[in-house]
């Protein structure tokens, strides 16, 4: 009887997917469910559907290999990594993670956030780096972690005027380019690297001559020279120091 034609759509098979369990035949059931997919089938309601019989017959590791991820559901990336979490609480969050990203290729910087809110910042930052992430919450981050994570910080701003200088960004201004800006001088005030990160900030400007990076570099070239000044200015004041430090032990 579950195989009647008019049993094709999944708003029907389900029943008998419930049919099933209810007589014990778990295996079947998985089967019959799988069986279901189609023409505009919810794949993702049938995985978790699969998976849930899984989980309750102790096989959670075929359950997370089979159907774990594509079974994630969320309005976010994050929300889809908690969704799996939750649900496999023995399994590693990283490797977890590493799962979800890997669904996704070419869109790894959109993992950004979630990498940064599980404290894996090195793999935050590859991910950044690896295809375009929003430059606003890159800036955000510079301005969260300088104090706790300066070199994370440091390595979000720069990531944040490397995807506005190639054009990335939704409803960008030259204050979201001001802001960036101001986030990695502040974290090389901390690191004592002004002239070096002022200096990487240069190089971006000059990667190309496109319509990005003409926005960007008009955006913080006064604020580059500013800090320009400031280093000469310190350079010249160590430099007499110096002088003067020299002339009293002769």
């Amino acid at each position: 009887m579950l195989e009647l034609p008019r049993y094709s759509s999944w708003h029907y098979r389900r029943y008998g997917v419930e049919a099933l369990l209810a007589m014990g035949r778990k295996a079947e059931s998985v089967q019959y469910a799988d069986a279901s997919r189609g023409l505009n089938q919810p794949d993702s309601v049938i995985d978790q559907a699969c998976e849930e019989i899984l989980i309750s017959s102790g096989l959670c590791e075929e359950a997370y290999r089979r159907y774990g991820l594509s079974a994630a559901v969320g309005n976010s990336y994050i929300a889809r990594f908690r969704s799996v979490a939750k649900r496999y609480p023995m399994k590693d969050k990283l490797q977890i993670l590493s799962d979800l990203i890997a669904t996704t290729p070419g869109e790894e910087g959109k993992w950004f956030a979630t990498a940064k809110e599980l404290g894996f910042y090195d793999l935050a930052l590859e991910l950044a780096n690896r295809s375009p992430c929003d430059p606003k919450t890159l800036t955000r981050a510079a301005r969260d972690y300088l104090d706790s994570e300066p070199a994370f910080a440091l390595g979000s701003a720069i990531a944040a005027l490397r995807w506005l200088s190639e054009g990335w960004g939704y409803e960008v201004t030259s204050i979201d380019v001001e802001e960036a800006y101001d986030r990695a001088m502040d974290v090389a005030a901390k690191l004592n690297m002004v002239g070096d990160v002022n200096e990487r900030i240069r190089q971006l400007g000059e990667a190309s001559d496109n319509i990005a990076v003409q926005f960007v570099r008009k955006a913080v070239q006064e604020r580059m020279r500013a800090a320009y000044k400031v280093l000469h200015y310190l350079q010249e004041q160590q430099d007499i120091h110096l002088e003067v430090k020299a002339r009293k032990v002769t």
